[in-house]
């Protein structure tokens, strides 16, 4: 009998035949793989790092200046709106998953300035709240 410490314990299996069973025929290596193949551990974790390597901008808060200056251009949309304006326009647009976001710059038409709520409505697209916005170029009245 050998102890748990004898390297030698198993000399005696070494050299015997791999064992085959009588029922089954031998499964092929491709076969045998494609078992583990849709094991996935750690699933979503690569997109978990992707986004948390994501970088997002943060908002800008503008000085009292540039505000003025933002102010000064609304007021120029609204008094050509019958025309629908086009206007280059920065705003910020909040990241739906994490804290920040980017800065889209975009050239659009601008249908209506909406005073009361806040709302600058493009023809085309979703309305761009006031807080959102960081320039406006207007570049046909």
């Amino acid at each position: 009998m050998y102890s748990k410490t004898d390297p030698h314990r198993y000399d005696d299996m070494l050299h015997l035949p791999h064992p085959r069973s009588a029922k089954h025929p031998p499964m092929s290596a491709l076969d045998r793989a494609a078992q583990f193949s849709p094991f996935a551990a750690l699933s979503g974790h690569s997109d978990a790092i992707e986004e948390t390597g994501r970088l997002t901008e943060e908002k800008i808060e503008l000085d009292e200046s540039r505000a003025e200056e933002l102010d000064a251009r609304l007021h120029e949309l609204m008094r050509c709106i019958e025309t629908t304006p086009e206007a280059v326009v920065t705003y910020f647009v909040p990241d739906a998953s994490k804290r920040g976001g980017k800065y889209v710059t975009a050239r659009m038409r601008i249908r209506a300035v909406d005073r009361q709520q806040r709302l600058l409505l493009p023809a085309q697209g979703e309305p761009i709240a006031f807080s959102d916005l960081l320039e406006i170029t207007i570049t046909e009245q």
